[in-house]
């Protein structure tokens, strides 16, 4: 049997995690921005981010919550591409996502292989319930650091907590090291949001 991190329970669901209601993202109108820390700002079309080569990835996705799913595909673009566009001079990256989300990484893991713009799931262009069309895939931390209808990369100097992390959740997020929570945090309040997101 496949090892997984601790205490998380393998699945065949995917279970829908948001903090609130799945936003429309039109690719006709659809912008990435790159910016902050960097030398040249940019934004991304739909057609420019498809024209950037595709890679596949076989992987398995550990959410915070307690459940993973083992060796699924996904398909996109390597965020080091797009990074590498930008000339970023700072140490982490916030991605936002349309629905006001947003989440920090530090940028070595930004830039690592498996670290993609996922554009498709197991063969099929990604729901929007998943984050279609596009979402980040960060492998290597819980799926929360993996952020749904991205829209915007921000580089920072400084890491700087998105919308879980300041509600307590690990600024890393490590699951082989079940880095779940900071020293001190408010587990009601995550609780409840927890609640009002079903």
């Amino acid at each position: 049997m496949q090892e997984i991190p601790p205490n998380q329970v393998v699945t065949d669901k995917f279970p829908v995690m948001s903090i609130g209601d799945t936003p429309h993202v039109d690719k006709e109108n659809f912008s990435l921005r790159v910016f902050g820390e960097v030398d040249n700002e940019i934004s991304i079309s739909w057609k420019d981010l498809t024209s950037y080569p595709m890679i596949s990835i076989t992987t398995d996705f550990h959410c915070v919550t307690g459940w993973s799913r083992i060796n699924d595909t996904w398909e996109g673009i390597r965020l080091s591409l797009v990074l590498d566009k930008v000339k970023p001079k700072g140490h982490f990256v916030m991605l936002h996502s349309a629905d006001g989300y947003s989440t920090n990484i530090p940028i070595e893991y930004a830039m690592m292989e498996r670290s993609i713009l996922a554009l498709k799931f197991n063969g099929n262009p990604l729901r929007p319930e998943h984050g279609g069309p596009v979402r980040a895939l960060i492998p290597y931390l819980y799926g929360w650091k993996s952020a749904k209808w991205i829209v915007g990369i921000e580089v920072m100097r400084d890491n700087i907590p998105g919308f879980w992390e300041r509600r307590g959740y690990h600024m890393l997020g490590d699951p082989w090291k079940e880095q779940r929570y900071a020293e001190k945090y408010d587990l009601l309040s995550i609780i409840n949001i927890r609640k009002r997101r079903k």
